[in-house]
Protein backbone atom coordinates (compact mmCIF):
# COMPACT_ATOMS: atom_id res chain seq x y z
CA UNK A 1 0.00 0.00 0.00
CA UNK A 2 1.47 3.39 -0.92
CA UNK A 3 2.31 6.18 1.84
CA UNK A 4 3.38 9.43 2.09
CA UNK A 5 5.37 10.81 5.23
CA UNK A 6 4.62 14.37 6.08
CA UNK A 7 6.58 16.64 8.72
CA UNK A 8 4.00 18.47 10.87
CA UNK A 9 4.78 21.48 12.92
CA UNK A 10 2.19 22.64 16.01
CA UNK A 11 1.74 18.99 17.43
CA UNK A 12 2.58 18.83 21.05
CA UNK A 13 0.35 16.71 22.90
CA UNK A 14 -1.80 13.62 22.40
CA UNK A 15 -5.10 15.50 21.76
CA UNK A 16 -2.90 17.36 18.67
CA UNK A 17 -2.10 13.51 17.25
CA UNK A 18 -5.32 13.01 17.63
CA UNK A 19 -7.01 15.75 15.91
CA UNK A 20 -4.45 15.51 13.40
CA UNK A 21 -5.29 11.45 13.05
CA UNK A 22 -9.08 12.32 13.08
CA UNK A 23 -9.01 15.07 10.11
CA UNK A 24 -6.97 12.91 7.82
CA UNK A 25 -8.47 9.64 8.50
CA UNK A 26 -12.08 11.61 7.58
CA UNK A 27 -10.72 11.86 3.76
CA UNK A 28 -11.06 9.54 0.72
CA UNK A 29 -8.80 6.90 0.05
CA UNK A 30 -7.01 7.14 2.98
CA UNK A 31 -6.97 3.83 4.41
CA UNK A 32 -4.38 4.60 7.81
CA UNK A 33 -2.98 7.09 9.18
CA UNK A 34 0.11 7.05 11.75
CA UNK A 35 1.27 9.64 13.80
CA UNK A 36 4.40 10.06 15.98
CA UNK A 37 4.28 13.10 17.81
CA UNK A 38 8.47 12.35 19.43
CA UNK A 39 8.93 12.66 15.78
CA UNK A 40 6.28 15.01 14.59
CA UNK A 41 5.50 13.18 11.30
CA UNK A 42 1.97 11.86 9.90
CA UNK A 43 2.00 8.94 7.98
CA UNK A 44 -0.74 8.28 5.49
CA UNK A 45 -0.96 5.01 3.91
CA UNK A 46 -3.68 5.22 1.07
CA UNK A 47 -5.49 3.70 -2.21
CA UNK A 48 -6.04 5.70 -5.06
CA UNK A 49 -4.53 9.83 -6.83
CA UNK A 50 -1.46 10.05 -4.62
CA UNK A 51 -1.33 13.98 -5.67
CA UNK A 52 -5.27 14.46 -4.66
CA UNK A 53 -4.91 12.32 -1.34
CA UNK A 54 -2.00 14.49 -0.44
CA UNK A 55 -3.33 17.88 -1.45
CA UNK A 56 -6.55 16.87 0.64
CA UNK A 57 -4.16 15.92 3.58
CA UNK A 58 -2.30 19.08 3.74
CA UNK A 59 -5.45 20.88 3.51
CA UNK A 60 -7.21 18.72 6.67
CA UNK A 61 -3.70 19.27 8.35
CA UNK A 62 -4.42 22.75 7.88
CA UNK A 63 -7.40 22.91 8.64
CA UNK A 64 -6.85 21.42 12.29
CA UNK A 65 -4.62 24.29 12.78
CA UNK A 66 -1.29 22.48 12.24
CA UNK A 67 1.59 23.08 9.25
CA UNK A 68 2.76 20.77 7.16
CA UNK A 69 6.60 21.99 6.81
CA UNK A 70 7.32 18.66 4.63
CA UNK A 71 6.95 15.73 2.58
CA UNK A 72 9.14 13.03 2.56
Amino acid sequence: MPKIVLDVDGMACSHCENAVIKAVSALDGVKKVKSNLKKKTVTVSYGGDEKAVTEATVTAITNAGYTVVTRR
